[in-house]
Parts: structure tokens; sequence; C-alpha cells
């Protein structure tokens, strides 16, 4: 029997992340593994429920002061009553986006009713894994929060690279995920206004972030359960409570 040498083993060894529909001895798909690094490595989105609806935020760097304020490339909407904010790759969850835009108006048009937010996130992650067992294609780098009010109420749903579905109350994705979920952990509770869960959106995404850079800012959509309608929060309605906030950070 001839033995590997030490070059043709490492050859072998990295080949596992090299094919994606190949496991590595140890059970892993190191390119989806890398997909959920290209999450964990972009900017911070996050998104709470509370019991008068749902708060999705992102933040943002405007690279030049001709981009329009009020654009977002980060937070989306998806139907009346839903949306989703993305870390990751924008290009990739643009696809993504769109394909859970036509499902939910084929939705429409075959059952007459709207679709509910666990469809949407489930057609989404049925997607994602979809690319995780195909030759010739790679796996999405970008997560997904899909947010929203329907018959049942105030949802909110993560969606990663893997496929993996999952309903949470509270979540954050993106570099600045941890410091987040630690405010939310502490802070967040269900039974607040609307208006609290924002500030708490605000006050996470800030202290999220290690340094402010010129360019910074946050996007921010609200869908009330009074209305069930995806509303973008203007910048300018923003600012003075951002302002408050990045006062204390200097502080």
């Amino acid at each position: 029997m001839i033995e590997a040498s030490g070059d043709m083993a490492l050859g072998m060894t990295g080949a596992y992340d090299r094919a994606i529909t190949v496991f590595s001895p140890q059970g892993r798909l190191y390119q989806v593994e890398y997909a959920l690094e290209t999450v964990r490595s972009g900017s911070t989105a996050l998104s709470l429920i509370t019991d008068s609806g749902v708060v999705l935020a992102v933040e943002e760097r405007m690279h030049t002061k001709l981009q329009s304020p009020d654009f977002s490339w980060k937070i989306f909407q998806i139907d009346d009553h839903i949306g989703a904010a993305t870390a990751g790759l924008n290009s990739d969850a643009r696809v993504l986006v769109d394909n859970a835009r036509i499902y939910s108006q084929t939705l429409r048009l075959s059952y007459d009713e709207e679709p509910s937010v666990e469809a949407i996130a489930r057609r989404v992650g049925d997607i994602m894994q979809l690319y995780t067992q195909h030759a010739g294609v790679r796996p999405f780098g970008t997560a997904l929060l899909v947010g929203g009010v329907d018959r049942t109420g105030p949802r909110l749903f993560y969606a990663e690279p893997s496929g993996l579905v999952l309903e949470y109350n509270a979540w954050a994705i993106g570099r600045g995920a941890e410091k987040v979920r630690e405010i939310f952990e502490n802070e967040y509770s269900r039974s607040v206004s609307l208006d609290d869960g924002v500030k708490l959106a605000l006050k996470s995404l800030v202290a999220s972030v290690d340094k402010i850079e010129e360019g910074w800012t946050v996007r921010l959509v609200t869908i009330p359960v009074a209305t069930r309608k995806y509303t973008m929060v203007e910048a300018r309605a923003l600012q003075p409570l951002l302002e408050g906030l990045l006062k204390e950070k200097k502080q």
C-alpha cells in the first residue's frame, strides 16, 4: 500500500472546501461554513417583534453625499405586510428577495389571501438549501431576517445559507450581532410599545459599532399590527434619536 505524501494529503484535505457537494470526513460542508462567515462579517441587521408590531433595522454607510438618504440596499419590502433585513452579500440577498416577492404574489393569486410570514421565510430557506447540494453553484452569501404581521400576529424568522429557518422574538446578524443580542437578552420585552421597540433597535445598533464613521446611518422599517403595512421610517425622523444616542456613546 502506498502512503500519501504530506503534500498529497494536504491537497486531498483542501479539496473538501472546493466542492460544495462533498462532505469532509468530519461531516462538514466547508463552502456553507464560509458563506456563514460572509454573513458574520457583513453589516449589522436586527429585528424584533412587540405586541404592537415588527421592527426591522440595518446599519448602512453612505459612500457619497450624492446618494439618496432614503434609499436602502440592506432592507427590502416583500409584500404589504412583510419585510426583510439582510447581512452579507447584497446581490445575493436581492435574488432571494425577488424570488420571495414572486412567491408571495403567486400565493395571493392562487388562494386569494395574503401569505403568512412563515411561508415566505420557508420559501427563502428552501432556495438556500438547494444551493448546498447541487454542483456548479455556490451557497448564498447572505442571511435574512424575515418579519411581518399576518393573521397570527407579529412574526420573525431567520434564514441562513445552510437553509436553516428559525423563529425568534428578537435576533441580530452581521458583525455586531453578538453585542446586539446581549442587549436584547437584558432589555428586550415583547410587551413594550412599537415606539419603544424602535428606540431599543436604534440603541442596539449604535452600541454594536466600535467606531462611527462619516456616512454611517441606520435604515429602519416598522410594520404595525394596527395597519399591517410595511413603513420605511424617513431618515430625518430618526435623526434626533440617533444624535442623542451617538452623543451618549461619545461620552
